[in-house]
């Protein structure tokens, strides 16, 4: 009886472990966690730097382009924004801070600002826009098969300079053009080049002035007074950051002066044959949401040109130099 009674106990205080057992494997860990069945894996938050050269309208749009693109996609993402304030030193030192950040993807809004970024690292996917010939600065090695870790979306189309050297000679009446330029950008050297060759073919004249900071360019523009029949304002950092006093010297001595893009025509320019470049920035964005889901590789994607290329006038700088807008240019009129 005694045995018995040891061996029941025995058996009763064993069960009693295994239910406490069970029940305690029921709840959940420590710290109050669901159990790895329960879990989820929390939503990864992604680092973009952005280097940008300098601080203009234009390139601020095509940087909100880019961010509406990143929003779209639903990816959660922190954004690095540095500004170069158009210093070759300041620009450098970004994109080594940057690359040393270790951010996923790196947004290079402008020629300069790429091609630091690009001499930075090669490892790092880089996102480029609002430059205008991305092979000439050796940022891919063709239009089509980038290469590398690069790619992105230009700012010119190719029927923009034509169009606008065709208008200026056909509408307005131009013989001689001026254009004021920083000759140290690589980015700007390819665009003048490029007008005066197809300027040539059709009867006009380019007429050079050069400045290499926002200081200089009104006196640039005034060198040109009495030699051209009007300007051509290219997409120029150096020169678009200071557009409002080539636009002054223009509007006094009743000079027409085209642009390269529509942000310039709202701050004064008669007139652009161009695009918006939110829109590009937010093709860039799109790219960029490739790589950042791991879809594609920059290599992968082609570098993209704008879309929508339209004439844009602006009835007021056409009033304030005595010009008449006429019905069949069928322009979109920029108050």
């Amino acid at each position: 009886m005694r045995i018995s009674w040891k061996k029941s106990a025995i058996v009763l205080f064993s069960a009693i472990m295994l239910a406490s057992c069970g029940s305690q494997s029921e709840k959940k860990p420590a710290g109050g966690e669901a159990s790895s069945g329960d879990s989820k894996p929390e939503e990864k938050t992604y680092k973009i730097g952005v280097t940008q050269i300098v601080e203009h309208p234009s390139l601020n749009a095509a940087f909100d382009g880019f961010k509406k693109a990143i929003d779209e996609s639903g990816l959660k993402v922190e954004y690095d924004k540095q500004n170069a304030q158009n210093d070759n030193s300041a620009n450098t030192t970004i994109a080594n801070n940057l690359v040393s950040s270790k951010v996923d993807l790196i947004f290079a809004n402008s020629t300069p600002s790429a091609q630091a970024v690009a001499s930075a690292t090669k490892d790092i996917p880089i996102i480029f826009t609002s430059v205008t010939d991305p092979v000439g600065a050796e940022l891919v090695s063709s239009m089509e098969q980038p290469g590398a870790n690069v790619t992105g979306t230009i700012d010119t189309h190719p029927d923009a300079i034509p169009n606008t050297l065709k208008f200026m000679k056909e509408q307005l009446n131009m013989k001689k053009v001026g254009m004021v330029f920083n000759s140290g950008e690589q980015n700007s050297r390819a665009q003048v080049d490029n007008v005066k060759k197809l300027a040539k073919h059709i009867g006009l004249t380019i007429v050079e002035a050069s400045a290499s900071t926002s200081a200089e360019v009104k006196q640039a523009t005034e060198s040109l007074v009495g030699k051209v029949d009007g300007l051509y304002i290219i997409s120029d950092n150096t020169v678009v950051s200071a557009l409002e006093s080539v636009v002054s010297v223009a509007n006094d001595n009743k000079l027409p002066m085209m642009a390269a893009e529509f942000d310039s025509v709202g701050r004064g320019a008669l007139g652009a044959y161009g695009f918006e470049y939110s829109d590009i920035g937010y093709e860039a964005g799109k790219m960029a949401v490739q790589i950042l889901k791991g879809e594609k590789k920059p290599a992968d994607l082609p570098v993209q040109l704008p879309q929508n290329l339209k004439l844009v006038i602006n009835k007021k700088t056409a009033e304030t130099i005595g010009l008449e807008v006429k019905e069949d240019w069928k322009a979109e009129f920029s108050e």
